[in-house]
């Protein structure tokens, strides 16, 4: 169960170093250039400790998943982007898609 808590942390910090990138504004803003680019080394880092006992293919589709999924989420909420009933399906696929891989995970 750690290594998930540990791949969740991962897409935590995929999340946070996007949403600070578009803060950024190209990397002419100090504060949210320092939180991408931290948030992007501790996004791999966690995600390379979980990796140590979830496989390759099920850990980097969670990552990238709980990733996009966070990042729709924050576009939605702090720059106002469209969100429509086809988004939340397309949403809800991702989602099923993330839970499928943890159930059909087993150990490395």
């Amino acid at each position: 169960m750690t290594a998930w808590l540990l791949l969740l942390l991962a897409g935590l910090f995929e999340v946070t170093w996007a949403c600070a990138m578009k803060y950024s504004r190209g990397f002419t803003a100090w504060i949210p250039t320092v939180v991408t680019v931290a948030g992007g080394i501790l996004s791999m880092f966690f995600l390379a400790l979980a990796m140590k006992r979830i496989p390759l293919g099920t850990a980097y589709a969670v990552w990238t998943g709980l990733g996009t999924v966070g990042t729709i989420f924050c576009g939605v909420l702090f720059f106002r982007e469209r969100f429509t009933f086809p988004h939340l399906v397309c949403v809800l696929l991702i989602v099923a898609g993330i839970i499928g891989l943890k159930l059909l995970a087993k150990p490395v």
